[in-house]
């Protein structure tokens, strides 16, 4: 069966087929406005899928674009939920529809290794979420990512840049003072964030980070992880795991 896994974040669309066996194959990427892809992203898709599998955060116009271009793939598109428990793990929200689909998929791809982890997602925003050993969604938080405060300082004070700089610890240069300060805040709710779940597991949990901006931190951020793909992964295992239960069902 041809299937393929789409995952459309607020600013990228990432998607990559998946083997008979679970394995995901080569992942592709496009940037996106909310009004359209990269010119030429759709050349990277097979003329026909048997199967898509959606999680989209995105706003209905762009979902609609990517729907519709996998129709005219014939896609048989699966769209991912947030559930409140699946094979193994169980989130903290009462209200599963309010706990984003990225978020949850990232915490399902993390929790198949059987570990505590703090998942920190880094993209348009920043989140972190805290799952224990035995799979339990301990809660999370929601913050702008380093990129998303350059980008709002800049759109209220227009001499600040949006980007540029080099981080320092005290920087002599406005540039490296955006740089260090949008990222040292990042760096110091995930490092708080590492001393609370300590506090509360009684064990420091994994770091594990994923997403566009999570290659700017992790090098100062001691015992780090990082997995570029976890969504997709997530993605894949959701699909496995609905799979299965409507089957038995």
């Amino acid at each position: 069966m041809n299937t393929w896994l789409f995952d459309l974040g607020n600013t990228r669309l990432k998607f990559a087929p998946l083997a008979d066996d679970g394995a995901i194959g080569p992942v592709h990427g496009s940037a996106h406005d909310g009004g359209g892809f990269d010119p030429g992203w759709i050349d990277a898709l097979p003329a026909r899928i048997d199967v898509a599998i959606v999680a989209s955060v995105a706003g209905p116009a762009l979902r609609s674009i990517l729907l519709d271009a996998l129709a005219t793939r014939g896609a048989r598109v699966q769209l991912a939920q947030t559930l409140p428990a699946l094979d193994g793990l169980r989130i903290a929200y009462a209200d599963p529809a309010r706990l984003g689909v990225d978020r949850f998929l990232a915490l399902l791809a993390a929790q198949a290794d059987g570990v505590s982890t703090l998942v920190v997602g880094v993209g348009t925003a920043l989140t972190v979420d805290l799952i224990d050993e035995a799979g339990r969604h301990l809660g999370g938080r929601i913050a702008p990512s380093p990129s998303l405060m350059r980008e709002a300082l800049h759109r209220r004070v227009a001499q600040l840049p949006p980007s540029g700089g080099a981080y320092a610890e005290f920087a002599a240069d406005t540039e490296d003072a955006l740089v260090s300060g949008c990222e040292g805040a990042a760096l110091g709710l995930i490092e708080r964030s590492r001393a609370e779940a300590h506090a509360r597991l009684g064990a420091v949990p994994r770091l594990l980070l994923h997403g566009g901006g999570a290659a700017a931190l992790r090098t100062r951020l001691p015992g780090a992880h990082w997995r570029s793909d976890l969504v997709l992964h997530g993605l894949a295992r959701w699909y496995r795991a609905v799979g299965s239960a409507r089957r038995e069902g």
